[in-house]
């Protein structure tokens, strides 16, 4: 059994007809969370490490090894059926638009960070990491995926069933 077909399965009804019906959306999800993951990984170690005084540089590299991540597995699985476009514009037009999504990521916590001033010595240390964790990893990633959802379904793979690779069943 396949893993959306075993994480649809998990979903009490009538969730599960929604699911079904936008499975991409599910795909599309696992897929961010697993980078979600990544990112969240990447960026407490670098921020807890050698980036500690550079908290937007941490997140900024973060969100780029996620996006690598991010378009192979969203290519070859999340939008595996849908294209339109060259690999090399497609590639291309993915990676513009995530780096479109790095400003909308990594806004919420500049505007937390340097706008509200919710850093150390001004607040706690414990304050201004719970502060970055929020805006960077919840606010941040949730922008950034309605963001990117949008922009790679209207852009990067406009077409439906252009790279289909089963037949439909009913």
């Amino acid at each position: 059994m396949a893993l959306v077909e075993t994480v649809l399965g998990h979903i009490p009804q009538p969730y599960r007809d929604v699911a079904i019906k936008h499975r991409e959306l599910v795909k599309f999800g696992l897929v961010g969370g697993s980078t979600w993951v990544i990112d969240t990984a990447v960026f407490l170690f670098l921020k807890s490490t050698v980036l500690a005084d550079k908290p937007l540089t941490a997140k900024v590299i973060a969100v780029i090894v996620a996006t690598i991540v991010s378009y192979i597995l969203n290519r070859e699985w999340s939008f595996r059926t849908r294209g339109g476009r060259e690999r090399h514009h497609e590639a291309l037009l993915f990676f513009v638009i995530s780096g479109v999504g790095v400003a909308v990521y990594t806004a919420p916590l500049a505007i937390s960070r340097y706008l509200l001033d919710l850093k150390y010595p001004g607040v706690s240390i414990f304050t201004q990491e719970v502060a970055d964790f929020v805006s960077g990893q919840i606010v941040g990633v949730l922008a950034g995926m309605v963001f990117r959802w949008w922009a790679f379904r209207r852009f990067v793979f406009p077409t439906e069933d252009a790279r289909r690779q089963e037949p439909i069943v009913d």
